[in-house]
């Protein structure tokens, strides 16, 4: 099954920003795309979602306004801008299909599968 590649994670200093990718072994054309985050010991968190046309975007309430998602034109790589970092934004982050009437729900069917992560450490 084809998996999507996270990269781009660190530790940065509250304030900071990072740019997260996530790319796949080809196109992800016709999938909807998101970024869900898990920090330890809390379930998995909504971050925002792109439909596949690049129109529609989503975005969790705690991230709005902070975090930008984005693809390339070739629709390979999907970003994820995340600015002004808080140390609540600490979390491992997955990048994915999401479902085409629901952009906050992974879309767990797809032949395209979530990636495993990659992990962001915001310190004070």
């Amino acid at each position: 099954q084809a998996q999507m590649q996270e990269s781009g994670g660190g530790l940065v200093q509250a304030g900071g920003s990072l740019r997260l990718s996530c790319i796949g072994p080809g196109t992800f054309s016709g999938y909807e795309m998101g970024w869900f985050r898990r920090a330890p010991g809390k379930a998995s968190d909504f971050v925002a979602a792109i439909s596949w046309s690049g129109v529609i975007t989503e975005y969790g309430d705690s991230v709005k306004g902070r975090f930008a998602i984005s693809t390339d034109k070739a629709k390979t790589t999907v970003y994820l801008q995340m600015n002004d970092l808080k140390p609540e934004d600490t979390a491992v982050y997955n990048c994915g299909p999401v479902r085409p009437r629901n952009l906050r729900e992974p879309d767990t069917g797809a032949a395209l599968s979530w990636g495993q992560g990659t992990q962001v450490v915001v310190f004070p």
